[in-house]
């Protein structure tokens, strides 16, 4: 009885956390280009729980702003990601507003460079997206 209390503690804490989370950041390869960048801006912005959106290029990260007491799930996410045709590495949910992550990424030194000759998008496979600009 004592580990299903620890357990159900153990829970209940992280469901708070999760809960009251205001930005969830997230890791993603395949991102190269500006249209790369918009195409996952307009997906995420799709969610009704989505107040704003940041995506860094040269630091592979996309965060997404919730608004007041909603959520997104990681499997949502992960669909979101996946289906865009990108890769999901990690997912962190924090209260750091959408502004710091921004300034606290541009005062880091960028990732190197993907190559781009191997990059190139299919229009059919990226929602919304049906050309460049």
């Amino acid at each position: 009885m004592k580990i299903f209390k620890t357990l159900l503690f153990a829970a209940l804490i992280g469901f708070a956390s999760i809960a009251s989370a205001k930005t969830i950041e997230m890791d993603v390869n395949g991102l190269v280009c500006a249209f790369c960048a918009q195409g996952i801006e307009k997906t995420l912005k799709g969610f009704p729980a989505t107040a704003g959106v940041f995506v860094s290029l040269e630091h592979r990260i996309v965060a997404v702003q919730l608004k007041d007491g909603q959520d997104i799930g990681d499997a949502a996410l992960t669909k979101a990601i996946t289906d865009a045709c990108y890769k999901l590495v990690a997912i962190r949910r924090t209260d750091e507003p959408l502004d710091a992550i921004r300034q606290r990424v541009s005062n880091r030194k960028a990732l190197p460079p993907v190559d781009a000759s191997k990059h190139k998008h299919d229009m059919d496979d990226m929602q919304g997206m049906q050309s460049h600009g």
